[in-house]
């Protein structure tokens, strides 16, 4: 899978046609799936912009983009906890949320496990946010690992854990516990600002899923900027069809 991450929780300062209407996130993803992505992970914004796990509007968002994409594309969101604090406030939202395929829980955050036992009762994959080798004791006292949908691999040279490069080497290690751990789960490898194309390098190179977007970065693989995520989606899929 070739996923699109087209926003994160950036705003039009990092890059003017950052999608942050609904209107504009749907016409930026018609020219991703045009382009190759074939998932999308959202963050679903209301209608002033901002950051939401409303069920009304993350139902509304889905409706309108499964209507884009047709049943082919994988649709993924966000659990991220600063978007609602509140855990319970945020199980209870995410237990009413309909046309999620899949959602992200990041190990880094507490009650978690709380999350993740909601989106399974709710029928949602689990797509496990794993940032950093530290984090794999975690995720196995859980016992979730079994019942996870996916790992995504998400690594980032700055906050928190200020990873040592190369990225490839981190990813290596990352891998490498997996395995230890008897883990066949899929994986979805990706990095942030210049971690971005090494690791989508590295993904295609491991047969794994991976993604690009203005979340991650908004630089083409030479270090241009590039006009639109399709640009990137472009730059991802010409990568992948080099030997």
């Amino acid at each position: 899978m070739l996923q699109v991450t087209p926003t994160g929780p950036w705003g039009k300062d990092v890059h003017p046609r950052m999608p942050v209407t609904p209107d504009e996130l749907l016409d930026e993803l018609g020219e991703c799936f045009a382009a190759g992505a074939t998932g999308v992970h959202l963050h679903v914004r209301d209608d002033s912009g901002a950051e939401t796990l409303d069920p009304v509007v993350v139902n509304e968002t889905c409706r309108r983009v499964r209507e884009l994409a047709g049943a082919a594309i994988e649709i993924g969101l966000t659990t991220g906890a600063w978007i609602v604090p509140g855990l319970a406030d945020r199980v209870a939202m995410i237990r009413e949320w309909e046309g999620v395929d899949v959602a992200t829980v990041n190990l880094s955050e507490d009650g978690f496990e709380q999350v993740m036992r909601a989106m399974l009762e709710r029928g949602i994959g689990i797509d496990v946010g794993l940032w950093a080798p530290e984090e794999m004791p975690r995720l196995l006292a859980s016992g979730l690992l079994p019942h996870a949908r996916r790992v995504s691999i998400e690594l980032d040279p700055g906050e928190p854990y200020h990873l040592p490069g190369p990225p490839e080497a981190v990813a290596q290690r990352v891998n490498g516990l997996l395995d230890d751990a008897g883990s066949t789960c899929p994986r979805l490898t990706h990095g942030s600002a210049g971690w971005t194309w090494p690791l989508v390098r590295d993904a295609f190179r491991r047969g794994h899923d991976t993604r690009v977007g203005f979340e991650d970065s908004v630089l083409l693989p030479d270090g241009s900027i590039a006009a639109s995520n399709a640009d990137l989606v472009r730059a991802a899929v010409a990568l992948r069809s080099r030997p």
